[in-house]
């Protein structure tokens, strides 16, 4: 009978790589070399360590001093002991000391007076970025069942070349889907499988796409670098739209051919596009006979307010709609799909290529039995009320320990914005850095030729020039209120918070200062959340800031 493997980390006696060099006694230099081995990720979280016998015959020193030495690490929060279970590193890294205040107390700094060296860090300790689901909640049996009846099912032909525009299992199953969770019409032929929204952007504007679309490209003034690097790569001019409470300013758009959109939830800002500037940004495309790509980034998860469907309901022929899994279920699928105007699928077909690495086969036909089965509609629900709980638990422990920051953008989504004092944005974030809580400064996702969010109104007019005309779009709420006959939108006045000034008199210019952070609260297991939550509001500016 074949010897079952062990991981050689919990052998009795395993071998460590320990230096024992530098100033003290060998007690010192041990715990010094253990403490850079945990540091350095050479030993990693869970690892056992030797016996006392075992590593102190190894190394040459006394018993006592290798137990005398575990003892202080264990002490330090670097390594635990159980009865039974022998002493292993840690699984996170030793918490900062609290002082006097209960509130957490910066790391000793370096030599330089910088804090510590961050080629010494070991990742965050609290992820807290945003768009980033809880991983720990992947429907795991339910995808392996799908998997399994996928491929018991699949004909050979899935095994050999692929349709470049995806399983045709896959587009059938979005089709119904789309339609009737998102408002999306379509047909299956429209549909284009892709590995993602970056991949639907290299398909639709990179230099391999023969120019299915063309720049200038109009783009929300806050949005991911990354998708506006990827842009800049394939030679796009993106031009941004300024925000306010509801959404983009359509009725600065002009001459560019295509506008970049996340009217569902505003990325990051929250909030959706207006119906009002919904409908005059569709007036503006058949005018123009320009197009609108729609980034329904997490259409699904919506809490406080009506459902809002796609925009691309409105005008199949001039809306390219992009979608994922990637927050429903797990970036790690690498599996979205655009939905097309006609005229754009051959292009993008083209693009993509006869052996390009599109997404999965097996993947894709697993996805489509999920989908078919109601599984990824249960799935979908079920992370809808956990959100909504991790949401409801972050407004609330920010009401007790930080009622001074107002939280904004959390209707919908995985992620909030929390408004902080004028000045504090760069501080808290660097803070909460050295801290172990990784999370995103508001000013981060600006677009570089933007003003920041609430800037004087002569900041955002220079930012405007160059432009050209304004087109001519009416009925669109502005600034300075609502268009004639257009409706207040209840549910979204509730989820208002990012005042653009640039179209007063300047009255109120300045009014409201740009600094945030952006919080995820998708991302950390349920165990860690309520630690993640009380490192946040350790790294908050109080009240006097």
């Amino acid at each position: 009978m074949e010897e079952p493997w062990v991981n050689p980390v919990e052998r009795i006696g395993a071998d460590l790589h320990l230096e024992l060099a530098g100033p003290g006694g060998r007690r010192a230099a041990l715990i010094r070399a253990l403490r850079e081995a945990v540091r350095d990720g050479r030993l990693a979280p869970g690892t056992r360590l030797p016996p006392y016998r075992s590593l102190a015959a190894d190394l040459g020193v006394a018993r006592n001093t290798v137990a005398d030495a575990y003892a202080e690490l264990v002490a330090e929060g670097w390594l635990s002991a159980r009865q039974g279970s022998g002493t292993r590193v840690a699984m996170g890294p030793p918490a900062p000391p609290l002082g006097r205040s209960g509130r957490l107390r910066p790391p000793a700094a370096n030599a330089r007076g910088r804090g510590p060296s961050p080629t010494r860090a070991r990742g965050p300790h609290h992820d807290l970025r945003q768009g980033i689901p809880d991983a720990s909640a992947f429907p795991r049996s339910a995808w392996l069942a799908s998997y399994r009846r996928a491929l018991q099912q699949a004909p050979n032909e899935v095994f050999g070349p692929g349709d470049p525009a995806g399983r045709r299992e896959l587009r059938e199953a979005l089709t119904e889907y789309l339609a009737r969770a998102r408002g999306v019409r379509t047909t299956p032929e429209r549909i284009v499988i892709c590995s993602g929204f970056a991949h639907a952007v290299r398909l639709l504007f990179g230099q391999g796409a023969g120019g299915v679309l063309r720049g200038p490209l109009a783009v929300e003034a806050y949005g991911l670098p990354f998708h506006r690097a990827l842009l800049a790569t394939a030679g796009v001019r993106t031009v941004p739209l300024p925000l306010d409470e509801h959404g983009a300013r359509v009725e600065r758009l002009a001459r560019e051919r295509a506008v970049l959109l996340t009217p569902a939830h505003q990325f990051p800002t929250g909030g959706p596009l207006h119906p009002a500037r919904r409908a005059a940004v569709i007036d503006w495309a058949r005018a123009r006979g320009a197009v609108i790509v729609e980034d329904d980034y997490d259409g699904e998860f919506r809490y406080d307010r009506r459902p809002v469907g796609a925009v691309q309901g409105l005008d199949p022929d001039h809306v390219v709609y992009v979608g994922s899994v990637s927050k429903s279920l797990s970036p790690a699928l690498r599996l979205g799909w655009l939905v097309l105007p006609e005229r754009y699928v051959d292009g993008v077909l083209a693009a993509k290529g006869e052996r390009e690495g599109w997404a999965s086969v097996p993947d894709q036909l697993c996805l489509a039995d999920f989908i078919g089965r109601g599984a990824y509609d249960r799935h979908v629900r079920g992370m809808r009320q956990r959100y909504r709980s991790r949401r409801d638990r972050l407004v609330t422990a920010l009401a007790t320990h930080a009622p001074h920051v107002r939280v904004t953008g959390v209707a919908a989504g995985l992620h909030a914005v929390l408004r902080l004092p004028a000045g504090t944005e760069r501080a808290t974030v660097a803070a909460a850095a050295r801290h172990g809580v990784a999370l995103d400064g508001l000013a981060d996702f600006r677009h570089p030729s933007a003003p920041a969010i609430g800037a004087p109104a002569a900041a955002e007019a220079t930012a405007r020039k160059g432009r050209g005309n304004r087109a001519a779009v009416t009925g669109v709420p502005t600034a300075t209120g609502e268009a004639a006959g257009a409706t207040a939108d209840t549910a979204h006045t509730a989820d208002t918070e990012f005042a653009d000034t640039s179209g007063t008199d300047g009255a109120g210019a300045g009014r409201e200062a740009g600094d945030g952070i952006v919080v995820g609260y998708a991302a950390p297991a349920e165990h860690a959340y309520e630690a993640a939550l009380e490192a946040l509001c350790a790294v908050l500016p109080d009240a006097r800031r």
